[in-house]
């Protein structure tokens, strides 16, 4: 049992018998004393892709979905579908673009850490790691003496995902993602 203060982005949790992800969490904190903090959550129905956004209180439960975790890694992409193979048995798993929403750019070939949700041997989505490596292709070049002020710039990974690192990072340095936020978290 999960409570909706303690949902994050990735989650499954189990709504009306059907599996559902959690793809958003946005906290909304009152303004006046006494008041409850809102959870507005957007879930995803892992069977229909269907999206469904929901205004939670903190207690709010939810159970979690019966699901069977398996560890893979990420082998290839094929025309607008990933495939993944289970570190185990060898067997491997499609999924759609549609399917990995906002996922596909933390994916690089033989990625490991990556969690396959699968009910009935279907997959019906993946967890990734906390963070990834990936390595910058494009930044602007280094200003010269802004080493002690924290400015950012806008990076181009490998992968297409763009976010703000620090001024001092240049092209080719391999730097750390958080999967979650999306954000730089450190040099590889």
């Amino acid at each position: 049992m999960a409570k909706a203060s303690d949902l994050k982005r990735g989650m499954v949790v189990d709504i009306d018998g059907v599996p559902h992800i959690v793809k958003n969490v946005d906290v909304k904190s009152p303004s006046s004393r006494g008041g409850t903090t809102l959870y507005k959550v957007r879930f995803t129905n892992m069977k229909t892709g269907l999206k469904l956004d929901e205004s939670l209180k903190g207690e709010d439960m939810f159970r979690d979905a019966e699901l069977v975790r398996a560890k893979v890694q990420y082998s290839y992409k094929d025309d607008n579908n990933y495939v993944f193979m289970n570190s185990e048995d060898y067997s491997q798993y499609t999924l759609s673009a549609e399917d990995l929403e906002g996922q596909t750019e933390y994916l690089t070939e033989s990625l490991e850490g990556i969690v396959v949700l699968l009910i009935d041997d279907a997959p019906l989505g993946i967890e990734l790691p906390s963070t990834v490596v990936l390595e910058i292709i494009e930044t602007p070049p280094t200003i010269k003496g802004s080493g002690a002020t924290a400015r950012t710039k806008t990076a181009k990974l490998s992968t297409g995902l763009e976010v703000q690192v620090p001024e001092y990072l240049e092209t080719g340095e391999l730097i750390k993602v958080h999967t979650e936020t999306g954000k730089f978290s450190s040099r590889a």
